[in-house]
């Protein structure tokens, strides 16, 4: 492989996560700019590659037609040289309850710009704890994208819980020849807040308790709140509330996991819906982190929201690594900033 223009990444850098590797295979395929990257999720417990991870890169070779060294199972180095982006119909399956939306992460902003439209089918969880959930890509980030130009269609065919996973997501992408900044510097009005929760192969009460902690915390009327029996292909449960405002949705979710009581669950969603809530700020935490990237390849944008995470910063830094972008973080108020590209 030709290395006189490689980048060198070291994935120890800010929280040393897998979103290091995904944000540089987005970049890396959007800017034809190859790299190496080092020392893979080296602050987890278990470090290298996992399962989710190797079909991202996979993912990206198909869309990049790329050259790859290291992409085999615990890898903590990686070589990735793109050629050419080639939209068209791809299905991928992760094999497990890996997110789905992880990956999608790391191979959409190529297509959202490519010659051609493209269509995607994935397999693997759409609901997993420390992910965004299917529900938060469909209502929450991919409406401010499809603002930006391009034109985004979702469509979940089955959900997917850890550990059994199954979950099947389709993607169709229309794309424009290049992202429209974007600005979110006003939330408005509150439309509508509502809230659901999905059980599959588990006890309704788990849900209903759920939305009784919403009812009673958030103040939704019961016409606002939904259970909802799905079929996976193993057992799950999600809750997601949804604010919608004039300018912006906000989704924020809670996955149940064994061991944690329902009324738990609910109480971590409650606490991240009034944190928002009280900033009065359009961009919550975890949509600032997603929305970094496509502003950085509009060549501009701004938003105002909470405190930047260490998550949010560490993708600032990869973005700047590839880029040479910088991102001004100003303080406006208690848990108010305003982040410009």
């Amino acid at each position: 492989m030709a290395t006189d223009t490689m980048l060198t990444i070291n994935g120890t850098l800010g929280e040393g996560g897998g979103q290091i590797l995904r944000s540089a295979l987005a970049l890396s395929l959007c800017l034809g700019r190859p790299f190496r990257i080092s020392n893979i999720r080296a602050t987890r417990s278990r470090p290298g590659l996992m399962p989710q991870h190797l079909v991202a890169v996979t993912a990206a070779a198909a869309v990049g037609d790329a050259e790859v060294r290291g992409a085999t199972p615990g890898s903590r180095e990686l070589e990735f040289v793109p050629r050419t982006i080639k939209p068209g119909e791809y299905r991928f399956d992760i094999g497990t309850a890996g997110s789905t939306t992880l990956v999608l992460q790391t191979i959409l902003p190529a297509l959202l710009t490519a010659a051609a439209p493209s269509h995607i089918r994935l397999q693997g969880g759409t609901h997993n704890p420390l992910a965004p959930s299917l529900d938060f890509f469909q209502h929450a980030f991919v409406p401010l994208i499809n603002r930006m130009g391009p034109r985004i269609q979702t469509r979940q065919e089955r959900p997917g819980f850890y550990p059994v996973g199954g979950g099947i997501v389709e993607v169709l992408i229309e794309p424009i020849s290049s992202l429209q900044p974007l600005s979110l510097l006003e939330r408005g009005e509150i439309v509508s807040r509502r809230a659901w929760a999905m059980v599959s192969r588990l006890p309704e009460h788990i849900a209903r308790r759920e939305l009784e902690v919403i009812e009673q915390q958030l103040g939704l009327p019961t016409s606002a709140l939904e259970l909802r029996q799905v079929e996976a292909k193993g057992p799950g449960n999600a809750l997601t509330v949804l604010i919608e405002s004039e300018h912006v949705t906000e989704v924020f979710a809670g996955i149940g996991e064994r061991g944690v009581p329902a009324e738990t669950v609910a109480q971590g969603v409650v606490a991240e819906v009034q944190r928002y809530l009280a900033a009065g700020v359009p961009v919550g935490e975890h949509l600032a982190d997603q929305l970094l990237l496509p502003l950085a390849l509009a060549g501009g944008g701004s938003f105002i929201t909470l405190r930047p995470s260490r998550h949010t910063n560490t993708n600032m830094e990869v973005i700047k690594h590839f880029t040479g972008l910088q991102f001004a973080c100003e303080e406006l108020g208690e848990d108010r900033w305003r982040i410009s590209c």
